[in-house]
């Protein structure tokens, strides 16, 4: 077994050398990052298909990229998000530098997830490397020819004393967790995700879990059910179901359900055709471990599509379930596979109920044409994330954090937030040794006096200055009402006629502006 203490420790000489800190190196790594992806294309979409038969163009767009285009934007901001930030000043602080630096964190483990084998792994990896700190990438095991590939090909393009590539089973990552890090990035399932936590609070290390759960959809009566139906199950259906954020279950009346169910056998004939086990757009089960796993949940309720498997295939057809209760063993457990089971609610309050009852889930999807029905799952739920009238699409905006609350995870990452969470941010204050601040401060000093006190309450008191935002509009009127005084004022006071349309001198202007002046004065 890898010694990885050793390790960690070499890596955390490399970060104390302060290699990392340095921003053009970073850029540097990123930019070899990107090379990495284009000239490893075949090999890493080839990995993915082998782990999880996914299809060659969904694995072009959701591994590659998103991954390179995530790894452009970090090239194309980090020089900027890496610089100290100027914070508003006060009354005591106006003539001081309040700023807040930027600090990585240092060492950082990131432990991937199997379903999005490169995605997953390597978007938080690229944004440690961004913020400036040494980086473990630990691969998930259970997706082994991508974790093979991202051992044997990152380290000829990224530097090898600065980011490790480990890979290796639960055993393996035990021994990994027993080390100390500066922070940790899990992307899993919630059970492993506590014994994660578990390890981080040993050391009191810092950590963003992303989990999942069981991801809500309530569809009412006024959606448009050919778009609802259309966006729903590719939700639920892309990777055959094995997306933390994909649609769990459904709520809706019964009516509702009919609708649903005829327009999904179309659709889903339509995609996959006949015979959906021979269509080149759907994937694998990851292998025979959730295979039956998956395949027990389908007795579960009544199947109203689909139902069949092949256990030698690793395949589970995409299924809709009806007549589903609450108690049903579908419906305890994140199902992360190409079943739908629907639960019937007579209204939005008995679905918001419903949901509430449950552990708060990663994503909650409402279609509704109506947005008092939006607003108030938005006002009485809470979720990770919100997507209203379609699926999965609120990842794609990176101006928007992605992550969990509650037993869905901890933290959040995309675009900023995600230099952001692997990103310290330490509170400076610079001051100067100036005679008026030195004198303002002094009632800190002792002897302590009443009036030394009621000095320092004055300056800390805290003050509304949202008049300041108006600053600069003042400081403009007010330089030009000095230059139209000055201009009178050289002309020995003399006040023109004011009657052409146009200013015929400079005096002539200086009086028209002044007029108006005086005019926005008193409106």
């Amino acid at each position: 077994m890898t010694d990885y203490k050793e390790v960690v420790s070499s890596v955390r000489n490399s970060f104390a050398s302060g290699k990392t800190k340095n921003v053009q190196f970073r850029i540097q790594q990123l930019k070899n990052l990107l090379r990495f992806y284009n000239e490893n294309a075949e090999k890493i979409l080839d990995a993915v298909y082998k782990d999880l038969r996914k299809p060659n163009l969904e694995a072009k767009l959701v591994e590659l990229e998103v991954t390179k285009q995530d790894v452009e934007q970090l090239l194309n901001n980090v020089a900027e998000w890496a610089k100290p930030e100027k914070v508003s000043k006060t009354i005591v602080t106006m003539m001081e530098e309040p700023i807040i630096v930027k600090d990585p964190y240092g060492v950082v483990l990131v432990i991937g997830s199997w379903n999005y084998p490169v995605q997953l792994t390597m978007m938080p990896a690229a944004a440690a490397i961004a913020a400036g700190n040494c980086v473990i990438i630990k691969p998930s095991e259970v997706s082994s020819n991508t974790a093979k590939l991202l051992e044997e090909y990152l380290p000829k393009y990224l530097d090898q004393e600065c980011y490790r590539v480990v890979c290796g089973g639960a055993q393996e990552t035990q021994e990994l967790l027993k080390q100390k890090f500066d922070y940790i990035f899990y992307t899993g399932a919630a059970t492993v995700g506590r014994i994660v936590r578990e390890a981080s609070n040993k050391f009191l290390t810092p950590c963003t879990l992303e989990l999942g759960g069981k991801s809500p959809t309530y569809i009412d009566g006024t959606a448009d059910m050919d778009i609802t139906v259309r966006r729903i199950l590719w939700g639920k259906f892309t990777n055959l179901g094995q997306t933390c954020i994909a649609p769990d279950y459904i709520l809706c009346t019964k009516e509702v359900e009919k609708k649903f169910i005829s327009k999904a056998r179309e659709v889903l004939k339509e995609w996959y055709g006949e015979k959906p086990q021979d269509s080149p757009c759907l994937g694998r089960i990851i292998n025979e471990r959730h295979f039956k796993r998956v395949s027990r949940l389908l007795e579960s309720g009544k199947v109203a599509f689909g139902g069949s498997t092949d256990e030698k295939d690793l395949w589970i057809e995409p299924t809709i379930l009806v007549d589903v209760e609450a108690t049903d063993p579908v419906m305890q457990e994140e199902i992360f596979g190409p079943i739908l089971p629907i639960v019937n609610v007579d209204n939005a309050f008995e679905a918001i109920k419903f949901i509430n009852a449950g552990e708060k889930p990663l994503a909650l999807y409402v279609f509704s044409k109506s947005r008092d029905v939006t607003d108030l799952f938005l006002q009485e739920t809470s979720s990770g994330g919100v997507c209203v009238n379609d699926t999965i699409m609120h990842f794609s905006v990176d101006e928007l954090p992605f992550g969990g609350v509650g037993n869905s995870g901890i933290g959040a990452y995309h675009g900023k937030f995600s230099f952001d969470t692997f990103t310290h941010k330490k509170s400076t204050l610079i001051r100067k040794f100036d005679a008026i601040g030195e004198h303002l401060g002094s009632g800190r000093y002792p002897p302590y006096s009443e009036q030394k006190v009621n000095r320092l309450l004055f300056l800390i008191k805290k003050r509304n200055l949202s008049f300041l935002k108006y600053m600069p509009y003042i400081a403009t009127f007010a330089a030009g009402a000095a230059t139209a005084l000055f201009i009178i004022y050289i002309n020995k006071g003399k006040q023109p006629a004011l009657v052409t349309p146009v200013p015929q001198t400079w005096n002539e202007f200086a009086y028209r502006y002044l007029s108006k002046l005086r005019h926005a004065v008193r409106l």
